[in-house]
């Protein structure tokens, strides 16, 4: 490894602070009316938010500093941990059933979603034994086979729960791992047509997956039903327009969209802060991604280079099957907006992320 230079990347060191930031306030914002009227405290989901922040920020500035080759010795046990842990939730009365799916384990007055460990896990354990089959990466059986094998029961875990958004993210994510570890163009496309292929048959096998689907189409078939979340996300961004009603005035946030604080957290900010405020926050996005490609480009190694590929990907994917869903461009998920939307698991673990690619970039050529 080269040796330290010094401080790590500037310009996602400040888009993530600043994401965090709109985060923390937009979580109180989108949630005071669902606190009080669930627990009688507005500032019931802020300040679990906030807990969260202040340790995913102390992980992040420790990460930092911590040499990101530290991770390989521990990324085995780690990702063996992550599988039990996947597995245990499916177990009825281990795991915790919110929403339909079975995807949290209970500590004490806290719950963790082990789907959100996992996705980092993977991406440091595949790039810490992918280099040592890059010779192998263009055979189908005897090199590629394994990591697909290996995305494929995690993926199938999470499905066991249903989590389609985050068990997408993953698959996703080790995709592009793996392709630009070695995978053939002619492999990846193949994978393609087999992952759509599986898509639709998963799809296929829920009402309720084609019912989002149908809705995506056109919501107002079922406006009371299947299309009532994103006929109120609309609703939401629509009179947001340039400058926003203003912070705090949103009106979709009244009972009236559900999941405010969580999946359509956007949809709120778009209504407060207008299109600037969602611009905004898309080119913080944006800033992320295009400082994780550089970083890595410019890492001083292969599994450098993978690991800062894995969590721009999955930063990246999440944010944009997140916003792709509230605007109507993409069918539901429910899938989590990365730094913004309320959830400790998600925020710590993002943070920690992001401090291991900062990293790597004190290490960059």
């Amino acid at each position: 490894m080269a040796k330290d230079r010094g401080a790590a990347d500037p310009w996602l060191t400040a888009a993530v602070w600043l994401l965090l930031c709109v985060g923390v306030l937009m979580v109180y914002s989108a949630s005071a009316v669902l606190s009080y009227h669930k627990f009688d405290d507005s500032l019931y989901y802020a300040k679990r938010q906030l807990l969260f922040a202040v340790l995913g920020v102390f992980l992040m500035l420790w990460l930092a500093r911590l040499d990101y080759d530290t991770w390989q010795k521990w990324s085995r046990t780690g990702l063996i941990a992550c599988f039990v842990l996947l597995a245990v939730v499916l177990i009825p009365g281990a795991g915790i059933l919110r929403n339909g799916a079975r995807s949290w384990l209970g500590l004490g007055a806290f719950s963790i979603q082990p789907s959100e460990f996992t996705k980092l896990a993977l991406i440091v354990f595949l790039a810490h034994w992918l280099p040592t089959r890059k010779q192998n990466l263009t055979r189908f059986t005897t090199g590629l086979l394994p990591p697909l094998a290996l995305l494929a029961a995690a993926f199938g875990l999470i499905m066991a729960q249903p989590d389609l958004g985050t068990g997408t993210v993953l698959f996703a994510t080790g995709m592009l791992i793996i392709f630009v570890a070695g995978m053939r163009i002619k492999h990846l496309m193949a994978m393609v047509a087999l992952g759509l292929a599986g898509f639709t048959a998963l799809v296929a096998s829920a009402p309720y997956r084609i019912d989002r689907i149908t809705a995506f189409l056109d919501p107002w078939q079922d406006r009371l039903g299947s299309g009532y979340q994103i006929i109120q996300s609309l609703f939401a961004i629509g009179p947001g327009r340039l400058m926003g009603v203003g912070y705090g005035l949103s009106k979709q946030k009244h009972l009236y969209l559900p999941e405010p604080q969580t999946d359509f957290i956007f949809s709120v900010t778009a209504e407060e802060l207008g299109f600037i405020g969602a611009a905004t926050v898309v080119v913080l996005f944006l800033i992320v991604v295009w400082r994780g490609v550089h970083i890595a480009f410019r890492a001083p190694d292969l599994p450098g280079t993978l690991m800062a590929v894995g969590i721009t990907g999955m930063i990246g994917i999440q944010a944009l099957m997140n916003i792709g869903v509230v605007t109507g461009m993409l069918p539901v998920t429910g899938i989590t907006l990365p730094f913004l939307s309320y959830g400790g698991s998600s925020l710590t673990l993002t943070l920690v992320a992001v401090g291991i690619l900062l990293n790597i970039s004190r290490y960059a050529r």
